[in-house]
């Protein structure tokens, strides 16, 4: 089977992380700190920075890898704001990360350069792009200067239509094929340390998420690490018919689900029940 082949294409397990070798081969966690007014599950939530420092010695407490910090709320239908609003949100909480959790892998979610190189310079170890280069054409080339992991996802649409009716002919072979056209423009640049992100919730429909989460081991074939972003999300939310705040179990299956099929970073909301669903994961595929 197409499948059986696939599991055994050679996937890159490390990345490097200022100099630090992070090996990905057992899975890691990436917790989400969102510093916006609006994002979908805990906007507003964190926007002082008691609250910011108090939540990420929790997440690295409750055994996160990563700290992925963003200013700008990409949720369906969220609003634009400035290059100086986002840096003013991000720079200073990443700063205080620095300091005070010396440790702590900082990852800045950002689709603009200037504002990833700040975060960067800052204390950041890691670019998180939902736009893959698409919103600033300058930030593959910050990426390359960097020379730092980079995360691309793929999307549909713009943050304020992308949930009006996408469509697709095959969900997962368009996906597989956005991401490695990006690979390879961002290969000839010199970028070694790339991490793909199917996009779950970003310009799909219910089905059109769950078909890429039931084939995410397809995309094995890019060689890549597989970030899986479900936490919390609509998919799970229509599904289930409820909200987010009362969307953990389903957030735990789906990313069971996502471990099963080849993701090595989940990034989520729960940093201590991600690290629980992993543990156990993890110990399952030693028994057998």
């Amino acid at each position: 089977m197409m499948t059986d082949r696939l599991n055994l294409l050679p996937v890159k397990k490390t990345i490097n992380c200022k100099g630090r070798l992070i090996d990905l081969s057992m899975g890691r966690i990436m917790g989400i700190l969102n510093v916006t007014p609006d994002s979908f599950f805990d906007g507003g939530k964190y926007s002082l920075l008691d609250a910011q420092l108090a939540q990420v010695e929790k997440m690295l407490n409750d055994g996160a890898d990563f700290i992925d910090v963003g200013g700008y709320s990409t949720r369906p239908g969220a609003d634009t704001i400035h290059e100086e609003d986002e840096l003013n949100r991000v720079i200073p909480v990443i700063e205080k990360i620095a300091k005070q959790f010396p440790d702590a892998i900082i990852s800045i979610d950002t689709f603009r350069a200037r504002v990833a190189e700040e975060a960067i310079k800052s204390g950041a170890a890691i670019i998180n792009d939902v736009t893959a280069g698409e919103g600033d054409e300058l930030m593959f080339e910050m990426v390359a200067k960097l020379q730092v992991p980079y995360i691309i996802m793929h999307k549909q649409g713009t943050f304020k239509d992308m949930q009006v009716e996408p469509q697709y002919e095959d969900v997962v072979k368009e996906v597989i094929q956005y991401l490695s056209f990006k690979i390879e423009k961002l290969t000839e640049l010199g970028i070694q340390d790339i991490i793909v992100d199917p996009g779950f919730g970003f310009g799909k429909t219910l089905e059109h998420n769950f078909q890429l989460l039931k084939h995410l081991n397809l995309l094995r074939i890019l060689g890549k690490p597989i970030l899986a972003g479900i936490s919390r999300k609509s998919m799970i939310n229509k599904l289930l018919k409820t909200k987010p705040e009362n969307a953990l179990t389903g957030t735990i299956v789906t990313n069971t689900l996502a471990l099963q099929g080849g993701a090595s970073i989940l990034r989520v909301h729960d940093v201590k029940e991600a690290v629980e669903t992993l543990k156990v994961i993890n110990f399952y595929r030693e028994t057998i």
